[in-house]
């Protein structure tokens, strides 16, 4: 009886906690009598695509990922539309599809969910060719993936850091969009089309977004006055930026974005240059991964936080 191969591919340079013990701990989980156990490094950008490739052409039952989104974003893009199922160990400064997934950060415990064996089909975005799996989008949070890709502090003190610096710089645009149901002009602050509910770091730029349901929850934020940004951002991080009185929100399957000029996009938080027009679509239940059953995204109980739970578990109050 042939065994079910599973790999592990471990990006060394994510996040800051040591990954020493990982390959030992992961292999000690598997039953050496059903799977064989491969673990691989990654030496350089693009090499967890190229494993991954190779697994799913080898047939590779699992490919488990242990790095930050920019990871999970080069493996899964391999494995969509594939009989291989991805796994989830979050090692990244946001871990936003670990985090919208609800899979443990901690390295044993996200290991658990794997060996559990609860597989979730998950909807995945193109935009312009480029996959994605939370978010892609322009303006201020593409201008901000931008800095951020360049900082070398990573994590939430960072990632605030910069949207404050940031907001004096940076310049709203006018767009045109195209979706389902008719045509939108606007000026905007951010427009970000959402697969999932959030950026990572638990910024929730579209708290109601759904990973099963074949759609984008498209966020559009009119331009804001400097005194409206400290409530924006409180509104971000406790999931209430859709009360916002700026924000205008769609739910669609596909999107066309004109913008007036050429510049940065983001996808999935890697920042890319892009041309005017961005045409964005949501492809239904390509994806298998580990993960816990779906979480209510309805916003009662404890899926919404007030402002001072969240300042307590951002900085450690």
């Amino acid at each position: 009886m042939s065994k079910d191969k599973v790999c592990l591919i471990i990006n060394p340079i994510s996040g800051n906690e040591s990954k020493r013990s990982l390959p030992e701990e992961f292999a000690s989980s598997f039953e050496q009598t059903k799977y064989d156990v491969y673990i691989r490094i990654t030496g350089y950008a693009g090499h967890a695509t190229e494993i991954a490739r190779e697994a799913v052409r080898d047939n590779f039952k699992f490919v488990i990922t242990a790095g930050g989104d920019g990871t999970v974003n080069e493996v899964a893009k391999e494995l969509i539309n594939t009989d291989t199922i991805l796994g989830i160990i979050p090692f990244g400064s946001g871990n936003g599809l670990a985090r919208d997934l609800n899979i443990p950060l901690d390295a044993s415990k996200a290991i658990n969910i794997i060996r559990e064996g609860n597989i979730r089909t998950i909807d995945y975005g193109s935009a312009n060719g480029n996959i994605f799996f939370c978010t892609c989008g322009v303006g201020f949070d593409a201008f901000i993936s931008d800095r951020f890709a360049e900082d070398k502090k990573r994590g939430p003190l960072g990632y605030v850091r910069n949207i404050v610096e940031g907001v004096i710089e940076f310049k709203s645009e006018k767009y045109k969009i195209i979706h389902d149901e008719g045509e939108l002009h606007e000026k905007a602050f951010l427009l970000t089309c959402a697969n999932a509910s959030q950026y990572g770091n638990e910024a929730y730029i579209a708290p109601y977004a759904d990973m099963e349901d074949g759609k984008m929850n498209v966020s559009i934020l009119k331009p804001l006055n400097p005194n409206e940004i400290p409530q924006t951002t409180f509104q971000l991080f406790t999931k209430n930026i859709d009360k916002n009185s700026k924000m205008i929100s769609l739910l669609t399957n596909q999107l066309t974005i004109v913008r007036e000029k050429e510049g940065v996009m983001h996808v999935d938080g890697e920042p890319l240059e892009s041309g005017k027009e961005i045409n964005v679509k949501i492809f239904s239940k390509g994806l298998k991964v580990f993960a816990p059953n779906n979480v209510s995204k309805s916003g009662k109980g404890k899926d919404r936080e007030n402002i001072f739970d969240a300042i307590n578990r951002w900085f450690g109050v």
